[in-house]
């Protein structure tokens, strides 16, 4: 009680810092769309290890289950630094005041739109009355993306058409079948399907402005100077994190792609438009959740 007492007494004369404003000697750091902490190490363990090398920050690998997970552990103060999606970032802004901190490119980082090259859909209106999938609910290039380019092009959301969900392997096939008239992916996806599937023949019927990258968000909890140490570590040396995040398979879909600081939360407006476009219009928490 006496101790207590005299922290509070220290803080107030302006002696000792209050916890919040301390340097944290660890800077906990999860990544939404990985599950478990054994892939975590695998797929960012290069990164880790050259962010602390020129940074001289400690970084603790903090797993999570999934994005919602990730929110309420950065709302419990859990964890500190998270790398995330856009349709994500949205959620995470929302719920808890997360702080942009510095964006991941994608190169070719597009949604898209596609049908049989020789089926019966030529056009946006040619889907009316017909099924769609969009692989995962809420991502940003399956179907946040692909389904607002829908309503540009004058489609009501699941309205004008049937919105289904299933994997993107899964609905290829269902596409070949007939059974959907198109799938909402992203450019990975049909270099995968050009690969695998080399004699289905698929035609583009629709593609996105080029999306918001991925973004690694601070809690605002953490103290401005540690945000702006790790934001000027990823300024400073981006071309070597960049080559250890991409020095592992899963992470190629980062190659090519920079670091881009001085972002702001208006940067994701366009995300938030997104959601309009499916009928979401507060953010404070995933769709399907």
């Amino acid at each position: 009680m006496l101790k207590t007492a005299l922290a509070a007494a220290l803080v107030g004369l302006g002696l000792l810092a209050a916890p919040q404003a301390e340097a944290r000697d660890v800077l906990r750091f999860a990544v939404t769309d990985v599950d478990g902490l054994e892939t975590l190490q695998r797929e960012f363990g290069p990164f880790k290890a050259e962010f602390e090398k020129l940074s001289g920050l400690k970084v603790e690998f903090f797993p999570v289950s999934g994005r919602t997970a990730a929110v309420e552990a950065m709302a419990a103060d859990q964890v500190d630094f998270v790398l995330t999606g856009p349709a994500e970032y949205v959620v995470f802004a929302a719920r808890t005041k997360a702080v942009p901190v510095v964006t991941w490119q994608r190169p070719d980082y597009f949604a898209h739109v596609v049908v049989l090259a020789d089926g019966p859909v030529k056009t946006a209106a040619d889907l009316k009355g017909k099924k769609v999938s969009f692989h995962e609910i809420g991502s940003t290039s399956r179907h946040l993306g692909p389904a607002s380019v829908l309503t540009e092009q004058g489609l009501v959301y699941n309205r004008d058409y049937e919105a289904v969900f299933v994997k993107t392997n899964v609905g290829l096939e269902a596409l070949r079948r007939g059974d959907l008239a198109a799938l909402g992916v992203n450019g990975n996806d049909i270099k995968g399907a050009a690969k695998k599937l080399p004699d289905l023949k698929l035609a583009i019927l629709a593609k996105s402005a080029p999306l918001p990258d991925d973004v690694m968000i601070a809690s605002p909890k953490v103290g401005s100077d540690v945000v702006e140490k790790v934001r000027r570590t990823f300024v400073d040396h981006g071309a070597q994190l960049m080559g250890a995040v991409v020095s592992v398979e899963a992470n190629k879909k980062y190659e090519g792609g920079v670091f881009k600081a001085g972002l702001t939360d208006k940067d994701y407006d366009s995300t938030r438009a997104m959601y309009r476009a499916v009928g979401i219009n507060t953010f404070d928490k995933f769709i399907g959740n």
